[in-house]
Parts: structure tokens; sequence; C-alpha cells
């Protein structure tokens, strides 16, 4: 059960994760919430920096996403 336990671990770090990201993670919402119809790929920019925060926090944290 080793597995389950760390995957346990993995899902109490997503609110500290998307705390340090919360920057990112605020203007990549602006961007999908400015416009009722949300084209593909028309917030990929703010996606991927967002994507990019959390990746980086998360090596900074030593875990997985």
């Amino acid at each position: 059960m080793e597995s389950v336990r760390k995957a346990n671990q993995r899902l109490k770090n997503y609110p500290i994760l998307l705390a340090k990201c919360s920057v990112a993670a605020a203007a990549y919402a602006t961007c999908v919430t400015t416009d009722l119809n949300v084209s593909h790929k028309s917030c990929d920019q703010e996606f991927r920096q967002f994507k990019q925060c959390l990746q980086k926090a998360a090596s900074d944290m030593k875990t997985k996403l």
C-alpha cells in the first residue's frame, strides 16, 4: 500500500503547489472567464505559464504532480 500512501501525500501537496502559483493561476482563470465562448488554445500562453509554475514548484518540493 506504499503507492496509495504516496498518492495521498501528492494530493495533500496540491493546495501548497496552487498557493505557490496563485499569480499564474489567477492569470489563467482571468483569461478563461473573460470570454463566454472560449476557443481552443485561446489561453494557451497563460496555461503554459501556469503549468510551468506548477512543475517548478513540484520540483522544488521534490514531489510529483
